[in-house]
């Protein structure tokens, strides 16, 4: 059934002009590793189980989402077709939603039968425990794709937002797309209300549910390969995630797995690639630890990968 919805304000849609052509990655990266948690000089480490969330999962997919599989493992996550699920389109900017919102479409192609929609962009409904009653009764949450700074305005530091931890805290699952992706981060990357093209924008706190880490998406089919490093230059204490369209990373506590049909890569200021490269690529089955910044390829059993070399602390 299709479930509760509720609706409010308006807010004209906003784009921004991306290059949408395939380019060949210049960095001589190639697989995944490593990660420690902080630098010296005064940032503040990251300790064992502070970077994912203690209970619960987090589905985070790099937009253009068309692989099945990664729907199907969102619903397993939150116990079923048959769970209750809320779907958060807001970030797409259009001026209301309701039931007949064609995003729902891949989740009831899968089964999904408890399907909510809910939507605002006023912060003070948003701040309400009516407004957050939806997410209390879910196991399952989906934020749609659009622009991250729309949901940052309405649900950041809300009622609404504390519904959320909840839900991980009860071992519920928060997934999303594109801009679902970044705002689960604590640094939102693309936040500026101008244009998506700047990294560090007048929005930079996302929900926080990886905790000192910056998401991109869109990675590869839009140029973005090279973008995370101004965020990771400028903010060293930061582990930055890029996602390509059509995959996703399933995160539990401090780990996460790599499925889709495309790369994760990792941007992380405290490891190398044994030719200097900045950045490297987990393909679907690899697994990153997100607390000691290794990535590990399965093979019998877990094995590091390697070409990474760890730098001393400066």
């Amino acid at each position: 059934m299709a479930g509760y919805v509720v609706t409010s304000g308006a807010e004209p849609a906003s784009g921004g002009l991306f290059n949408l052509e395939d380019r060949v990655i210049r960095s001589k990266a190639l697989l995944p590793m490593v990660l420690v948690a902080a630098l010296a000089g005064g940032w503040i480490p990251v300790r064992a189980q502070e970077v994912g969330p203690a209970r619960g999962a987090l589905v985070i997919v790099g937009g253009a989402m068309r692989d099945p599989a990664i729907v199907r493992r969102f619903l397993d996550l939150a116990g079923g077709p048959d769970a209750p699920i809320v779907v958060i389109p807001t970030a797409g900017g259009a001026p209301d939603y309701d039931q007949y919102w064609s995003g729902l479409g891949q989740f009831r192609a899968e089964g999904a039968s408890h399907l909510t929609v809910l939507h605002t962009y006023d912060r003070a409904e948003a701040d309400t425990e009516e407004f957050a009653a939806p997410i209390r009764a879910a196991r399952g949450v989906w934020f749609g794709g659009g622009r991250q700074w729309r949901l940052a305005d309405a649900y950041l530091n809300t009622k609404v937002h504390d519904a959320l931890r909840d839900l991980l805290d009860r071992g519920g699952v928060i997934g999303g797309s594109s801009a679902g992706a970044s705002i689960q981060a604590s640094f939102l990357v693309r936040g500026d209300t101008r244009t998506n093209t700047v990294m560090m924008g007048d929005h930079q706190e996302g929900l926080g549910f990886l905790r000192g880490v910056a998401i991109d998406q869109h990675l590869l089919r839009r140029n973005r390969q090279f973008d995370l490093l101004e965020v990771v230059h400028a903010r060293p204490d930061l582990l930055g995630i890029g996602l390509d369209e059509n995959t996703a990373i399933i995160v539990r506590q401090d780990t996460f797995e790599v499925m889709g049909q495309s790369y994760a890569v990792i941007f992380d200021p405290r490891a190398r690639i044994d030719t200097g490269g900045e950045f490297y690529f987990l393909a679907p089955g690899d697994r990153f630890n997100l607390r000691t910044r290794e990535a590990f390829r399965m093979v019998r059993r877990p094995q590091p990968l390697g070409r990474i070399t760890h730098l001393p602390p400066r």
